[in-house]
């Protein structure tokens, strides 16, 4: 399998690129901005895109969604109880910057250990609500790769403080549906640096009680 991140907008969204090298088809996850970026990495790589993966429907990992399902003609996943984001941009939070952002209504509600196959490409739905309503996570276990969205980063956490976001939730599925994980998962968040599953138990201060300390 091969992984590569693009870093796209103003608020630098990690989008996703993972595909088999083999079958020459993949996903894409969060197309959060710059879609002739992402269109054009995509032809030189030159692998089909099956699908496009939304880990949440905030405005800043949907700008692309658009352009980048028409181009390919793909299906878009979503959590289910997230699709209410994708076309109102009060609860996507992108009206509160004075930039009002929608993307299409999605082709499939995914649920929590729902497994999607695309091709050799599984991926296993872990739902993590918390920073959005129905934010979701996507487990590769064949290469112990986790996209956590905005749920986990690097020594921090996503956002509670955005509508329908709540902090006791979101510590609830980060201990729950990640940190039950292996030591060994590489974590690929939203934004920044990827970290580790093991790396986050024991660094992260909004996980190990030290954050006021």
């Amino acid at each position: 399998m091969k992984l590569e991140v693009l870093v796209v907008g103003i608020f630098e969204v990690n989008c996703y690129l993972f595909w088999d090298e083999t079958s020459n088809s993949g996903v894409i996850i969060d197309p959060g901005d710059e879609e002739e970026r992402i269109i054009g990495r995509i032809e030189e790589l030159g692998f089909k895109p099956k699908a496009i993966l939304l880990t949440h429907g905030h405005g800043d990992h949907i700008v692309a969604v658009d352009a980048v399902k028409r181009k390919y003609d793909i299906p878009l996943y979503i959590g289910k109880g997230e699709e209410n984001l994708l076309a109102n941009p009060s609860a996507n939070v992108s009206e509160l910057i004075g930039h009002p952002i929608v993307a299409p209504p999605p082709d499939h509600l995914v649920e929590d250990e729902q497994l999607l196959n695309f091709g050799s490409i599984s991926l296993r739905v872990l739902s993590t609500p918390g920073h959005s309503p129905a934010g979701v996570c996507f487990l590769n276990e064949d290469e112990g790769i986790l996209f956590t969205g905005d749920t986990l980063f690097w020594s921090s956490i996503g956002r509670t403080d955005f509508p329908g976001s709540s902090h006791e939730q979101l510590i609830l599925s980060i201990k729950t549906k990640i940190l039950t994980l292996p030591d060994s998962i590489e974590c690929f968040p939203g934004h920044g640096p990827k970290t580790t599953v093991g790396a986050e138990r024991e660094n992260n201060p909004f996980l190990t009680g030290n954050f006021f300390t």
